[in-house]
């Protein structure tokens, strides 16, 4: 920081709507705040605890769930804070830096996660009987510290880049969490180099990771036609159908938000809600009510809970 750099605090504004409806939304986003945190939870003890969960697959959705519950955790309550407060939520400095470094951190390492998820899932139903050498547990290791590493670097170039701006007032971000665009246009000097590299490096990785991720499967389509048995193709379908519908939530409006010319605030607010808070609530909806494995656990897990409570 230079300086000119005279704002200490920023205030979130929150969500655009109208004041009557402050404890109507606060109540529904607690309540699916709630539930992500829970379920998350839930699955990563799921998998942790039952030995036939310990597979490349669940490897990887316990990493998906850990992040989940995290990146709901960056914004959600700071979203809950602005409907409680008229005047808004304010934050220090550092506080706005550290939750713009943690959310880009969480959402890239996601972004980075689904596409190796992606892989795997092509790796399983096209190479089944190469599968179990390919993804060692010292390869999927490998392929999840990687996507945390990249993650954090990514996060780091672009906060980085963000607080070297000089901040002279106002002081208002027209969000409910603290992102580069809404923060950029507080200011005062010009942004025109930081939003190039929002774009490529923002925009760009997404889309670029959402490409690789419709050829995996593009090519585990091809791989499922060539299953001979009906059950076989619908098993095959199935193990992808959650994945895909996870995907498409979270990609979809990150896309429209960091791809898109120009910005409108309110819009994106509200399609930034898709990815923040119903993202990180389907991935345990989607997994366990699509899953007969994970379903089969959770009745497992309940069992052994009851039985220990009747001794």
């Amino acid at each position: 920081m230079t300086n000119m750099s005279l704002v200490t605090t920023f205030i979130l504004t929150g969500l655009p709507h109208s004041p009557e409806l402050d404890t109507l939304l606060f109540g529904i986003f607690l309540v699916i705040y709630a539930l992500t945190v829970v379920g998350n939870l839930l699955i990563l003890l799921v998998i942790t605890v039952d030995p036939h969960l310990h597979t490349p697959m669940y490897y990887f959705l316990s990493n998906l769930s850990f992040i989940d519950m995290w990146f709901s955790t960056v914004t959600v309550p700071k979203m809950l804070m602005t409907l409680v407060s008229p005047e808004g939520s304010p934050i220090s400095f550092p506080g706005c830096v550290a939750q713009l470094y943690s959310f880009h951190f969480l959402g890239s390492t996601e972004c980075f996660l689904y596409t190796v998820m992606s892989y795997d899932r092509f790796l399983a139903i096209s190479y089944p009987l190469r599968y179990a050498s390919v993804m060692s547990g010292r390869t999927c290791a490998l392929l999840a510290t990687t996507t945390w590493l990249s993650g954090s670097l990514h996060s780091a170039v672009q906060t980085t880049l963000t607080f070297h701006l000089p901040f002279c007032g106002p002081n208002q971000i027209q969000h409910y969490f603290y992102d580069a665009p809404p923060i950029l246009k507080l200011t005062c000097a010009d942004t025109s180099a930081n939003e190039v590299v929002i774009f490529v490096n923002i925009g760009v990785v997404a889309l670029g990771c959402f490409f690789l991720i419709v050829l995996s499967y593009i090519s585990i389509i091809h791989s499922i036609l060539k299953i001979h048995t009906s059950e076989g193709r619908w098993r095959a379908f199935q193990t992808c159908a959650s994945h895909c519908t996870v995907v498409l939530c979270f990609f979809g409006p990150g896309v429209f938000i960091y791809l898109r010319p120009g910005s409108k605030e309110a819009m994106d607010r509200i399609v930034a809600v898709f990815y923040t808070v119903m993202t990180p609530l389907l991935n345990p909806a989607v997994y366990t009510l699509r899953n007969k494995e994970v379903k089969k656990a959770l009745l497992t897990l309940k069992d052994k809970v009851a039985y220990s409570q009747s001794k």
